[in-house]
């Protein structure tokens, strides 16, 4: 219905080397991240790495430096705060040994009775996860995200051709790790929330690569005299404004989501965002990439 950019005819596939540097650098900081999550090293949330939360009502409206004073007063360290204004809670997460969980909890609750005197406080909820328990956690998020890819290789390899399967599971590993790095380099918090988020953007991932992906089979279809390079070029070329559109449309609701939705779902906005951005360009310069490295000397079969 709106076509931002008509009629281009830029050469992607050209592009291709210097686009195989800049995700060779986005995998291998997804690479890192991955080790680093797996032995613990990275800025675990206590999902992963075990710890205690507690959310805390407030008769009163308190701020959140208060909080943070008080308790940092009382030797408790490293700590998040999540403020809901509207009910009067806070949210206090922190990462502890096991050893430790039963006892942390009951020191928050006494820190904040003694530093808000005149403020009646009722702990609404505690949630105390383990090491073991984190560690499971990792594992299954880990499965999650392989059992989820292995579902997009044999859905391609179904609907199109192993060919495209392959750029297709490649293109959503990139976006996995791509994201997962920028995240990890970025200091921000690996939790479920995360693995939430990955999983959303291999399926936007997905349904982007896929449309690039049905226009060059209905491009070979007709255009048989012409090299794949031209093709796959006239291809992305044809798709490109709805491709566009798309991700600005989606961006805009996800920068929404970023700006006006809060502490709760900040992570999740900013993961998506720079999803979309990756995948976008996953899309473009390493699926379709991989596609012309794997063309072979068969003709593409007609489904």
């Amino acid at each position: 219905m709106i076509e931002i950019v008509r009629h281009t005819r830029i050469d992607f596939m050209r592009l291709r080397k210097f686009a195989l540097l800049l995700s060779g650098v986005l995998m291998v900081l997804g690479i890192l991240g991955i080790i680093q999550v797996a032995t613990g090293t990275a800025n675990l949330g206590i999902d992963f790495a075990g710890g205690t939360a507690v959310l805390i009502k407030f008769e009163k409206p308190v701020s959140l430096e208060d909080v943070r004073r008080v308790l940092e007063e009382k030797g408790i360290k490293d700590f998040d705060l999540q403020d809901f204004p509207r009910v009067n809670k806070v949210l206090i997460r922190t990462k502890k040994e096991e050893e430790e969980l039963g006892k942390l909890a009951d020191r928050i609750v006494d820190a904040l009775r003694a530093g808000f005197k005149n403020n009646t406080i009722t702990v609404e909820s505690t949630t105390e996860i383990g090491p073991k328990v984190g560690a499971k956690l990792r594992r299954d998020a880990m499965w999650a995200i392989l059992a989820a890819t292995a579902g997009i290789l044999i859905y391609i390899a179904w609907r199109f051709q192993f060919r495209f399967s392959i750029g297709a599971t490649a293109a959503t590993f990139h976006d996995v790790l791509a994201v997962l790095g920028l995240f990890n380099i970025m200091g921000k918090e690996i939790n479920l929330i995360l693995v939430s988020a990955l999983l959303t953007i291999a399926g936007y991932s997905l349904t982007d690569t896929v449309v690039v992906f049905d226009r060059i089979r209905e491009n070979l279809r007709f255009v048989r005299k012409e090299p794949l390079e031209a093709v796959i070029n006239r291809s992305i070329n044809e798709v490109l404004s709805r491709t566009l559109i798309t991700s600005i449309t989606t961006l805009l609701a996800a920068g929404a989501l970023f700006v006006f939705g809060g502490e709760v779902i900040h992570d999740f906005a900013l993961a998506m965002i720079l999803g979309i951005i990756v995948g976008t360009y996953s899309s473009v310069f390493v699926a379709s990439p991989i596609v012309l490295l794997f063309k072979g000397k068969a003709p593409l079969k007609k489904k």
